[in-house]
C-alpha cells in the first residue's frame, strides 16, 4: 500500500490496541446473554431447510452442511456477503480486487466459477450467461440475514443442474423480526457504507413490513509495491419485504433494486486474439421480486409455491452489454404417506430471455437474443428403517434447451447410534448444463472467427461419493468431518478445429477430485468459544484421448489451494464488550500464480446501550500485503484495512 494508507492503518491499529487495553482493564462481570445465548447443543438443533427442502435439525442432516448465523456475521465484521462466506470452512473464498471474488466448493474455483448454486431466500441468482454468479451485485443488509446454509457437495436432486459442488442458501429474517428503525454507518481506509432500515406493522391485515436503502463505496486497491489498481466502485440499493401469517397460511413478498458503477483495472488482452482492449467503466443495474406462499396441512404436511422475477443489466465496455429477464416458478408438496416415509416432491419452470449486444468488433454472442427454458420434476423420500437408520432416495428430471433432459439421482444412508452422533454416506449424480458462454460466444464479432463457442458442447457430469460424521462428543465440543470422491467427465476444454483455422469449446477433460472437510467448535469458557476448520483437496484431471487442449487441466487444478485452515476465537468481555479474532491460512495457487498467505482479522465491539453498538474491525493485521486470486505484482495485494461502524436501533 502507499505511505498514506500505511499511516492510516498504523494509526487505526494503535487505536484498536488502546481500546483493547481499556476493555481488558474493565472489571465487571460479563453479561450472560450474549455468546451463551445459544449453546453448542442448541446450535446443533438449529432448523435448516436446504438439505431436504423441509425443516430439519442440523444434527439430523446427512450431508456436509455448515450454518453461518446472523450473529456470526455481525461478530466477524464482514461488510459484504462474499466476506461473510469466509466463515464457512467448506468454501474456497478468494478476493480478486475491490469487487471481484472467486468462490467455490471442492475445487474448480475462478472468477467465472460455475459449479456452485447460490440462492437468496430461495431465488437462484446464477447467470444464464455463464452459469455462475456475479458476486459484486449480490448485496443486501447483512443485519437482515438470519442464517446462511452452506452445503458442500451435490444438490442437484432438490435444486437442479448447476448445484454440482455445493449450494449456498441465504435466508433473511421475516419482516416481523425487523421492526423499528435501524441505521448502520461505517467507514474505513478502503470502503464506506450507509444503510437505513425501517420496519412496522400493516394494521388490520396482521402483516409486517420493512424497507431499506443502502449506499456502498469501495476505494481502488493497490499492488504489493503501491501501484494503482483502477477498481473503485459505488452501488445504491433499495428493497422491501412484507409478511403475513394467518391460521395455516404464510405469505411473503420481497424485492430489491440496485444500480452501480465498477472501474476496470487496466487494459486487458483477449486470450484468443491478443487484441489490446481499453476498458471503460462497467455499469450494473437490476431488480428482483419474489412472492412466496406456504400452507400447513394436517399430519406435518405442507404446500409451497414461489414465483420470482429478475431483471439484470450489465454493460462491460467495450466488450458487451447484457440484459436478462428471468422468471422462475416453483411448487412443492411435503407430506407423510405413512409414519416411515417423509416425502417431498415438486416441479420448477424457469424462463430466461437474454440479449447480449456486441459493443465492439472483438466479441459477440450469436444469436444475440436467446430465450431459454428449464423444466423439472423432482421427488425425494426419507425412509425410516428403524429408530436409528434412515435411507433417503431422490431423483430429478430436468430439461434444458441445449442438451435435453438430464437425470439427477441421489441416495443417502444415515445412522444415528446415539442422540449426539450421526454417521452418513451418500452417492449422487449431478450435472452442469451448458451456458451461453459455452455455446454461443464467437471471437471476433464477425467472420472469419477464431473462436466459435461449442455448438455441440454437452453437460459436464459429476458422480460423487461421500462419507461423513457429525456429532457432539461432549457438551462443550462439536465436530464434523466429510471425506468425498468425485468422478468428473465431459469437462470444459478449448479445442482446435480439424481445419486448424479456429478454436471451439469441447468436453475433452475428465478426472477425479478427492478431499476432506472438517470443522468443530469448543466452548472453552462460558464466555469464550473457539471454532476451527480444515480442508484438503487432491485433484487428478487429464484430457481425454483426441483432445488438443494443452491449458485447461493446469487452469482447472491450479486455481484451488491444496489445503486451507481457519481458527476463530470469540470472547465476551466485561461492560458489554466483545472481541473476535479470525485467523486463516491458504496454500499457494499454481495458476494464477499466488503464494500462500496467512491473514488475521480482528473485531472489537461494544454495546453501551441495547440500541447502540460500536465496532472496529482490522483486516490482514499481520504480514505483508498478499494476493488471493491475482498476481500481487500486477493486481491487488491486500494489506491492512480498518473499518469503524456505528449501529443504532430506534
Amino acid at each position: 500500500m502507499g505511505s498514506r494508507h500505511r499511516r492510516q492503518c498504523t494509526s487505526a491499529a494503535a487505536a484498536i490496541g488502546a481500546l483493547l487495553v481499556t476493555a481488558v482493564a474493565a472489571a465487571e462481570q460479563p453479561s450472560a446473554d450474549r455468546l451463551t445465548d445459544l449453546s453448542l447443543e442448541e446450535l446443533s438443533n438449529i432448523e435448516i431447510t436446504s438439505v431436504s427442502k423441509r425443516a430439519e435439525r442440523l444434527s439430523d442432516a446427512p450431508t456436509s452442511v455448515f450454518v453461518i448465523t446472523g450473529d456470526d456475521i455481525r461478530r466477524s465484521g464482514a461488510t459484504s456477503l462474499p466476506e461473510a462466506l469466509r466463515l464457512a470452512p467448506n468454501l474456497q473464498v478468494a478476493r480478486a480486487g475491490a469487487n471481484g471474488w472467486a468462490i467455490s466448493a471442492r475445487g474448480f474455483n475462478g472468477a467465472a466459477a460455475n459449479k456452485l448454486l447460490v440462492l437468496i431466500d430461495g431465488r437462484s441468482v446464477y447467470s444464464p450467461l455463464f452459469s455462475g454468479v456475479f458476486w459484486d451485485v449480490q448485496d443486501l443488509m447483512l443485519e437482515d440475514i438470519e442464517r446462511i446454509e452452506v452445503i458442500s457437495g451435490p444438490g442437484g436432486t432438490l435444486w437442479g443442474v448447476n448445484a454440482v459442488n455445493g449450494v449456498i442458501n441465504v435466508i433473511t429474517r421475516s419482516a416481523d423480526q425487523t421492526q423499528g428503525g435501524l441505521v448502520s454507518a461505517g467507514a474505513g481506509n478502503q470502503e464506506a457504507q450507509l444503510a437505513v432500515r425501517h420496519g412496522g406493522s400493516l394494521g388490520a391485515s396482521g402483516g409486517s413490513y420493512r424497507v431499506y436503502a443502502k449506499q456502498s463505496q469501495r476505494s481502488h486497491t493497490e499492488t504489493a509495491d503501491g501501484g494503482f489498481v483502477n477498481d473503485a466502485s459505488h452501488t445504491t440499493q433499495l428493497g422491501f419485504r412484507a409478511d403475513w401469517g394467518k391460521a395455516a397460511d404464510k405469505i411473503s413478498v420481497q424485492g430489491d433494486a440496485y444500480t452501480g458503477k465498477r472501474e476496470q483495472p487496466f487494459p486487458g488482452v483477449l486470450a484468443i486474439t491478443g487484441i489490446n482492449l481499453a476498458l471503460d467503466t462497467i455499469s450494473v443495474s437490476g431488480a428482483n421480486l419474489v412472492a412466496r406462499w406456504e400452507r400447513r396441512l394436517a399430519d406435518d404436511a405442507s404446500v409451497t409455491g414461489q414465483l420470482s422475477y429478475d431483471h439484470i443489466e450489465r454493460t462491460v465496455p467495450p466488450i458487451f452489454a447484457d440484459k436478462a429477464d428471468i422468471v422462475d416458478l416453483q411448487v412443492q408438496h411435503a407430506w407423510r404417506p405413512s409414519p416411515a416415509h417423509a416425502l417431498v416432491w415438486g416441479a420448477q419452470y424457469r424462463d430466461a430471455r437474454d440479449h447480449v449486444q456486441a459493443t465492439s468488433p472483438y466479441v459477440a454472442f450469436l444469436p444475440a437474443r436467446v430465450n431459454q427454458a428449464w423444466a423439472s420434476l423432482f421427488a425425494q423420500d426419507e425412509i425410516t428403517l428403524d429408530p436409528s437408520w434412515r435411507l433417503t432416495l431422490g431423483a430429478r428430471a430436468e430439461r434444458n434447451d441445449y442438451t435435453g433432459t438430464e437425470f439427477l439421482p441421489s441416495a443417502r444412508l444415515a445412522w444415528k447410534p446415539a442422540t449426539n452422533h450421526l454417521l452418513w454416506a451418500a452417492a449422487s449424480r449431478t450435472v452442469r448444463a451448458p451456458s451461453r458462454f459455452d455455446r454461443d460466444i464467437v471471437v471476433p464479432a464477425q467472420p472469419p472467427f477464431l473462436l466459435v463457442g461449442g455448438p455441440d458442447f454437452q453437460s459436464e457430469v459429476a458422480k460423487v461419493y461421500e462419507l461423513g460424521y457429525r456429532g457432539q462428543p461432549t457438551p462443550d465440543a462439536s465436530f464434523s468431518v466429510t471425506a468425498f470422491h468425485a468422478d468428473y467427465d465431459r469437462l470444459h476444454t478449448q479445442e482446435i478445429a480439424p481445419s486448424r483455422t479456429f478454436f471451439f469449446y469441447g468436453n475433452g477433460m475428465q478426472g477425479r477430485v478427492e478431499g476432506l472437510e472438517t470443522w468443530g467448535s469448543y466452548q472453552a469458557l462460558p464466555t469464550w468459544r473457539l471454532r476451527a476448520g480444515f480442508t484438503r483437496l487432491w485433484q487428478h484431471l487429464q484430457t481425454k484421448p483426441g483432445s488438443t487442449d494443452t491449458t485447461s487441466v493446469a487452469a482447472a487444478e491450479g486455481s484451488n489451494p491444496s489445503h486451507q485452515w481457519m481458527l476463530r476465537s470469540s470472547f465476551d468481555l466485561p461492560r458489554q464488550m466483545e472481541i473476535d479474532i479470525n485467523a486463516r491460512y491458504v496454500a499457494e495457487l499454481a495458476l494464477p500464480a499466488v503464494p500462500s498467505y496467512f491473514a488475521v482479522d480482528m473485531r472489537w465491539g461494544w454495546r453501551p446501550r441495547p440500541d447502540l453498538e460500536v465496532s472496529i474491525t482490522g483486516q490482514n493485521l499481520l504480514g505483508p500485503p498478499h494476493g488471493e486470486f491475482t498476481p500481487e505484482s500486477t493486481r491487488t495485494a491486500f494489506a491492512r484495512a480498518v473499518y469503524l461502524e456505528l449501529l443504532m436501533r430506534f
